[in-house]
């Protein structure tokens, strides 16, 4: 029912633009840094896995026209949008449910219908668009960095070149590649924004009750996300 009022507020955006401009600074702008931080050793730490089994086997240097594609690819569709959304999901969905659950308990909703505001309008709507729009954002700027910290890793510790590396991901990129990363993000981050919501609308309890909610978000969330993301698996 949450979602359904969301959605249909939705087109209502435009003359709350300042409501949903103020969540898309606190959901993308200030989430950047940490974000850009994780995606640079979610690349390096692919880059060594991959690399790592190679030498394994001693199939390095056969696998070295291949190891950049096969990293893009694991980038692309899985590791950066996952994280990524786990990322969201702790700081700005538990802040979410704190937020409206510290406005529920504090009776602040209630005084919002009162004055006939819907609160699905005002505070559930802004966020969850926000969260759909700057989701994708940040992924690219995951995609960027984790392959210059793939490239960085593999070339200090596997003497990997610029030419076999990148060369790898020109051969076998596929633009659709980018396209499923991006549509798991938009889905993660309206799903992380609404069950944030949800929880919030829930929270009773006083201050404890904040913290479990806040708690409880970042749970439901993660599991929501790993759970979409097999799907998508399954069904790809």
């Amino acid at each position: 029912m949450l979602g359904w009022n969301v959605l249909r507020y939705t087109p209502r955006a435009l003359t709350s633009h300042r409501l949903v401009t103020e969540q898309m600074a606190i959901i993308g702008v200030n989430a950047l840094p940490l974000v850009i931080l994780i995606g640079a050793f979610t690349g390096a730490i692919a880059a060594l896995q991959a690399t790592n089994l190679f030498v394994k086997f001693n199939l390095l240097e056969i696998a070295k026209p291949f190891i950049g594609g096969s990293i893009s690819t694991v980038v692309f569709t899985e590791l950066s949008p996952v994280l990524t959304a786990l990322i969201i999901a702790g700081r700005i969905g538990g802040a979410i449910a704190a937020q409206i659950g510290t406005m529920q308990v504090s009776e602040q909703i209630d005084a919002l219908e009162m004055m006939a505001i819907d609160p699905a309008r005002y505070l559930a709507m802004p966020r969850v668009l926000a969260a759909t729009l700057m989701m994708p954002v940040l992924i690219v700027f995951a995609h960027v960095v984790a392959i210059a910290g793939a490239f960085l890793l593999a070339s200090l510790k596997f003497n990997l070149s610029e030419a076999d590396f990148f060369g790898s991901i020109q051969n076998y990129f596929r633009i659709s590649e980018i396209v499923l990363g991006l549509v798991k993000s938009l889905i993660f981050g309206g799903v992380t924004a609404l069950i944030g919501c949800h929880v919030g609308f829930s929270t009773s309890g006083g201050a404890e009750g904040v913290g479990s909610s806040a708690v409880r978000s970042f749970t439901l969330s993660s599991a929501a996300i790993l759970m979409i993301d097999a799907l998508f698996g399954y069904v790809l």
